[in-house]
């Protein structure tokens, strides 16, 4: 099961670069990692940064992708987040943390995308 999750989950990271890139953000970094906590997607969009939880599912079963980012897991995402800021000399910078829900069908190899920007200001 763990395996099939790490598959779905690279899948639903790919699905959110590309939709990220049409949509004229810069893609600085993915899965960037320290103590505190994960960040699927770094990007760039008109000197902001956006810092992108990926949430992906292939049915509604448990919720909507969305409905798993708990405000827990955007507290450890701060955290994450202003480690980013201070060792990439970034802190100049405006930031948000933003979620793209994926809806995967492996039958259809089709997506519905969702992008819930600057949640919990």
């Amino acid at each position: 099961m763990e395996k099939y999750n790490k598959k779905l989950g690279a899948i639903g990271e790919t699905i959110a670069i590309n939709y990220l890139k049409k949509n004229d953000f810069n893609v600085l970094e993915k899965n960037f990692f320290c103590k505190w906590g994960e960040i699927d997607i770094i990007a760039l969009k008109n000197k902001r940064l956006h810092f992108v939880e990926v949430k992906t599912r292939t049915n509604l079963n448990y919720g909507r992708p969305e409905q798993a980012v708990t405000r827990s897991k955007y507290m450890r995402a701060k955290r994450a987040v202003l480690v980013y800021l201070r060792t990439h000399n970034y802190s100049q910078y405006l930031y948000q943390i933003d979620v793209i829900a994926v809806l995967y069908d492996y039958q259809k190899n089709s997506a519905q995308i969702r992008y819930f920007p600057n949640i919990y200001r």
